[in-house]
């Protein structure tokens, strides 16, 4: 073999054994010869010392399915004033939101036609008084010729069937009287009692008609939240139940309990109205948004104390007792169960956890 080909082949042998060398390397960073170790679990040789009470098992257990459905703050006694009578609206004096007082003129309503009509009762009133006047006097006339036998009985009964008719027509001329300013008076409308304006739905300028609210008030106290329960819920539920009431604008949580379940289902969304009494709260109002908590179903789940978790950024880890050594577990957790929390992966019935951080020795 020539000296150039015994270099040559030296060459070719020289780039083998630095790709041997490159790819030993690559395999070597990348821990090819290393012993592995599972994923999410960080295994430690050294023996532990635990304090007392340190540990405890993963427990299966039943837990109730909280639900939470949404509902309005509304009041026990509800008023929506309205007219009695066909008449052009002048004014309405309150908005949704103002409190009012009891007797507080709300709205006031068009009432000259009223006024004619008084002025059309008073005149057949004073006529009618005119005539029960001649006809009074008439009377006391002929009785004094009939005690002195210058009248008949039948001029007597004659004028005293007339007085008592012309009265008659000024107690009906009265009435008419009466009855039209009553009407006057419910050209103003008063608020029935304290309370607070939850809706106007009317406005100035359009017709007032018998029995079409103009507004709606509500009393402040008695409050009640009244929420759509689906009827596979509802039916668990029963009056004078307690159950879990947040008002999220009050930063509230209290127990409530149920005033009322209404009977008849929704077609539409199979829900039924639950109405909860609510206790007295500060700041409280008509219209806060609320939520009714209660559980409506279970499921088994892995529970352990809550404190056993350490969260590392989005990262939430336990250390697992195996075999006398700690083991690091990545799991997911779930909700809470007052100071215990549901364990979805990561975790058996029956292992053991560590509550404190292991020292080894």
């Amino acid at each position: 073999m020539s000296q150039e080909e015994q270099s040559g082949s030296k060459r070719i042998l020289l780039m083998i054994f630095a790709a041997v060398a490159l790819v030993m390397l690559l395999m070597a960073m990348q821990g090819s010869f290393e012993s592995k170790v599972d994923p999410g679990v960080t295994k430690q040789d050294k023996p532990l010392k635990l304090p007392p009470n340190s540990t405890v098992l993963v427990e299966k257990k039943q837990v109730d399915d909280v639900m939470a459905w949404p509902g309005t703050v509304k009041s026990k006694t509800v008023a929506n004033i309205a007219a009695k009578m066909t008449a052009r609206i002048l004014e309405i004096k309150v908005h949704a939101g103002d409190k009012v007082r009891k007797g507080e003129v709300i709205a006031r309503l068009d009432e000259r036609d009223v006024r004619d009509q008084e002025q059309t009762a008073l005149a057949a009133l004073a006529g009618a008084n005119a005539q029960a006047s001649k006809a009074k006097a008439d009377e006391q006339r002929i009785r004094s010729l009939y005690s002195k036998e210058a009248a008949t009985r039948e001029n007597l009964d004659g004028v005293v069937a007339l007085a008592k008719q012309a009265q008659a027509g000024v107690n009906q001329a009265s009435s008419v009287v009466n009855e039209v300013r009553a009407h006057l008076a419910d050209t103003i409308l008063l608020a029935p009692f304290d309370g607070i304006v939850v809706k106007r739905l009317k406005e100035p300028g359009d017709m007032a008609l018998p029995g079409a609210p103009l507004v709606s008030v509500q009393t402040e106290q008695g409050l009640r939240l009244e929420a759509d329960v689906p009827s596979s819920c509802a039916g668990q539920f029963y009056s004078g139940m307690s159950v879990t009431v947040r008002i999220d604008a009050l930063s509230k949580t209290v127990s409530a309990p149920i005033d009322e379940i209404s009977p008849e289902v929704d077609p539409q969304t199979r829900t039924q109205l639950i109405k909860i009494n609510l206790p007295a709260l500060a700041g409280l109002q008509p219209g806060f948004f609320g939520w009714m908590e209660q559980a409506c179903n279970q499921h088994d789940a892995l529970l352990i104390p809550a404190s056993a978790v350490q969260h590392i950024g989005q990262l939430e880890m336990v250390q697992v007792l195996v075999d006398g050594q700690a083991q690091t577990r990545h799991i997911r957790t779930a909700k809470k169960f007052g100071e215990q929390i549901e364990i979805v992966s990561g975790l058996h019935a029956g292992e053991t956890i560590i509550l404190q951080p292991a020292q080894v020795q």
